[in-house]
């Protein structure tokens, strides 16, 4: 078994009793940093990274393989990369960025295939002159998707 294979069965242990936390990135560098990017259905709380810490450090033997640690839950600002990371942000607003376009609107839905988006558009009436506001929804597959971010309102 490979150190990054070890490490990856460890994580899994150390997450398996934790259901609601789940990875979101493992990355192992070449002097054998070990960096765990977590996320959470319900957030990830500071015990939540030391807890899978001490899963990793305890197991790993430094005699056998010197590494470093690092255990952090994804950022504020960070792209959604899983349909699970979605499923927690349904409500809140995201911007999402196509090949084409970028929409900042609602993340209304989600499924296995698309995520679906509802906001307000101000476009021209049908009849006479001027605009009016109009509600738009639109699905959009997760394959067109190419990056999403929660906006942070304050």
């Amino acid at each position: 078994m490979t150190f990054k294979e070890k490490v990856f069965s460890l994580l899994e242990e150390g997450l398996k009793e934790k259901p609601s936390i789940f990875l979101i990135d493992l990355t192992i560098t070449d002097s054998y940093k070990i960096i765990v990017t977590l996320d959470g259905d319900n957030g990830v709380q500071l015990q939540d990274c030391i807890d899978i810490s001490r899963t990793l450090e305890n197991n790993l033997d430094r005699e056998e393989q010197d590494f470093s640690l690092e255990v952090a839950s994804v950022g504020v600002g960070s792209p959604l990369k899983m349909a699970r990371q979605y499923i927690k942000n349904i409500g809140r607003t995201l911007i999402v960025k196509l090949e084409t376009e970028t929409i900042e609107a609602e993340l209304v839905e989600v499924t296995d295939n698309f995520i679906t988006l509802s906001w307000q558009a101000r476009e021209p009436k049908k009849i006479g002159k001027g605009k009016e506001t109009v509600q738009k929804r639109q699905e959009i597959p997760f394959s067109d998707i190419k990056q999403a971010v929660v906006t942070v309102t304050f």
